[in-house]
């Protein structure tokens, strides 16, 4: 016999109905069932069975086909009519053709002969329970299936396609995004919504991934409105297929993002669309302090503000079609030339000017912060308009202006771009062919007039044999690789020349050095394969940049001091130099800034400037050198000032050391 675990885990808990008119059979049948249901219901015909299914909870039916008043199969099609699931089980004392295809036509589970065996009962039964499994399963899917729809139609744009291309269905999401009716839409080429600047390479791979390789295709698509608005969908599209692996249609759910992806691609994309772009771009003045003053939070608060407020401010007659907020203060108003025929530029420019007037002095409250915003503004149209606003404002920030018209600074950034890889690829060649060189320029003692020490300057030799001035490549060589080979080459030539004088040397070394490791390694391995020399060896501590780790640099000088290496300070008196800057680098030498030196004879300020260093430093006993003697009359200045040392023309200009 079957086993009836399974048989069990299906009836134990639900009701049967049995309908039989014979009491014997009836009654013998109803011990069978009572061993496998949780409650057995009895009728006697099919009427009977129709009052008993509608009055009591009934899960399973098993029927005679041969009942007076109403036969079983008249019954079951009465209950299917009702319940087009309801497992039915039909049982038979005949083998009648009749009665087994109308048992098919009602879509009975099993037709069994009599008289019943428990294994064909069981062998029903399990049947029953299966095809339930599945029923409940699909219903649960469909359930899914339908919840998932009214949620995906909620939030997302849906709509379906036939393999012509063709829309055969979308949901109300999709109409909202596109402008469009379902009216429209329906039957409509899906490039209905395509937005015409779009790469025919991306349509392209969308159609070999659905057409040919039959697999889904997710990305961002660009879409344009009815209206011709553009806007930005993250889309799945999926071919649908049949048991025949054939594509039938296709479906795609796409999810509005125009306002999540990044404003600076839209606002290219715009630009990029429009045939005659006009930018104007803003900048709040100083808005890095107004972000180290404020903290991020409430910075982000009077940007907002300060976004609503000049869109109030903008004229809506000047037709500006775009407004974007690209954060740290930076915003931009854009439109199309070519759309606006009732302004001349010359007449919109003016009214920008009027409208950063109007804008400037605008209070921003946030709480109990009350801040006046000032603006600069850039504007530029035609081609490379967003290039050249974004130079533009760079050089309002320099030259401390506040707005400017900007057609011309591509190409003029552009030159600077081709001078400077001009530069950077002679700083190349001079490093692989050894061309970088230093010239050496004395110093003497203001009471000997002799030379006690030179000054290492690096020089670059370039390929024509020239030799070319740091102040053409040592800034740019900064921001890239070549700066620290620089600084190693140099290193060297210094250290090398200690062989060929008895003088000191002095080096200089900038914090950008110091912090790099691999410079100090270098320097620590220089100074103690040339211990002996420690005490000839100044190392110039330059004042050109800001200092990142004062820590490292305190440690540095206390390592190198420890050569007998004596440190200097480089331009004090100007620039980042400071007496609070001394007391943590504990110098043994300054070097007074040549700004002051080289105006010390006409200048008052210069002259009490250095008064005052020449003063400290004597009370400190740190020694000075003064930069810029040009003539004697400053050396005689400067000797009776009480400076120990000069470097000038005066005395001699850089030089290769003999």
């Amino acid at each position: 016999m079957t086993d009836l675990k399974t048989t069990l885990e299906f009836t134990q808990d639900k009701g049967v109905l049995f309908v039989e008119d014979d009491p014997e059979v009836r009654e013998l049948m109803v011990k069978t069932l009572e061993d496998l249901f949780a409650n057995v219901y009895t009728a006697v015909d099919g009427e009977d069975g129709l009052e008993k299914f509608y009055a009591n909870s009934i899960d399973v039916v098993i029927s005679d086909v041969n009942l007076p008043n109403m036969n079983g199969l008249e019954m079951s099609k009465r209950l299917r009519d009702f319940d087009k699931d309801l497992p039915i089980i039909i049982l038979s004392g005949h083998n009648e053709s009749k009665y087994i295809y109308d048992s098919i036509d009602l879509n009975i589970d099993s037709y069994l002969l009599k008289p019943l065996s428990l294994d064909d009962l069981n062998k029903a039964l399990r049947r029953v329970a299966k095809r339930v499994e599945f029923l409940n399963e699909y219903k649960n899917n469909l359930l899914f299936l339908q919840q998932y729809q009214e949620l995906t139609d909620l939030s997302a744009a849906v709509s379906k396609t036939d393999t012509d291309g063709r829309i055969t269905y979308v949901n109300d999401e999709f109409c909202k995004l596109s402008g469009y009716s379902k009216e429209e839409l329906l039957g409509s080429k899906h490039n209905i919504v395509r937005h015409p600047e779009n790469e025919p390479t991306m349509y392209a791979d969308i159609w070999h991934a659905l057409g040919i390789d039959k697999r889904a295709w997710k990305g961002v698509i660009r879409n344009a409105s009815k209206d011709y608005e553009t806007y930005y969908v993250d889309t799945i599209i999926k071919p649908i297929l049949n048991a025949n692996n054939e594509i039938i249609e296709y479906i795609s759910i796409q999810k509005d993002v125009t306002d999540l992806l990044n404003p600076k691609k839209q606002l290219h994309d715009y630009v990029d669309s429009s045939q005659e772009p006009l930018v104007a771009f803003v900048k709040i003045d100083g808005f890095m302090d107004i972000e180290k003053l404020y903290g991020h939070k409430i910075t982000q608060e009077i940007e907002d503000k300060f976004a609503d407020k000049i869109l109030e401010q903008m004229p809506e007659y000047l037709h500006f079609k775009k407004f974007f907020s690209l954060g740290h203060g930076e915003y931009i108003f854009v439109q199309d030339l070519e759309l606006n025929t009732e302004l001349e530029l010359d007449t919109i420019i003016l009214e920008l000017k009027n409208f950063q007037q109007m804008v400037s002095g605008l209070e921003i409250d946030i709480g109990e912060i009350e801040y006046d915003i000032s603006i600069l503004m850039s504007v530029s149209h035609g081609e490379h308009c967003l290039e050249n606003v974004k130079y533009a404002m760079k050089s309002l920030e320099r030259t401390k202006q506040d707005f400017i018209v900007s057609n011309d600074f591509v190409e003029q950034e552009q030159g600077k771009a081709l001078q400077n890889l001009q530069i950077l690829k002679m700083v190349k060649v001079a490093i692989d062919n050894m061309n970088i060189i230093s010239y050496f320029q004395p110093i003497v003692s203001n009471e000997t007039k002799k030379v006690v020490k030179y000054e290492s300057l690096v020089r670059l030799v370039n390929e024509d044999g020239k030799v070319v001035s740091p102040y053409l490549f040592l800034d740019l060589a900064k921001r890239g690789k070549y700066y620290s080979k620089i600084t190693g080459m140099v290193l060297e030539n210094s250290f090398n020349a200690l062989k060929f004088t008895d003088k000191s040397v002095t080096m200089n070394i900038s914090a950008l050095d110091i912090e790099k490791k691999s410079t100090r390694e270098k320097i620590y391995e220089l100074l103690d394969l040339h211990r002996e020399m420690g005490p000839r060896i100044v190392f110039e501590l330059l004042e050109d940049e800001d200092v990142r780790d004062f820590d490292e640099i305190t440690k540095f000088i206390a390592r190198v001091k420890a050569f007998g290496v004596k440190i200097a300070i480089d331009d004090f008196g100007a620039g980042y130099s400071n007496f609070e800057r001394l007391l943590k680098y504990q110098p043994d030498i300054l070097k007074i800034d040549g700004s002051l030196i080289k105006n010390i004879e006409t200048d008052a300020y210069s002259m009490s400037v250095v008064k005052t260093i020449v003063a400290f430093a004597k009370e400190q006993k740190i020694e000075m050198v003064a930069e810029y003697i040009e003539n004697e009359n400053i050396y005689e200045i400067i000797r009776s000032l009480g400076v120990e040392y000069s470097q000038g023309y005066y005395f001699g200009a850089p030089a290769l050391l003999n």
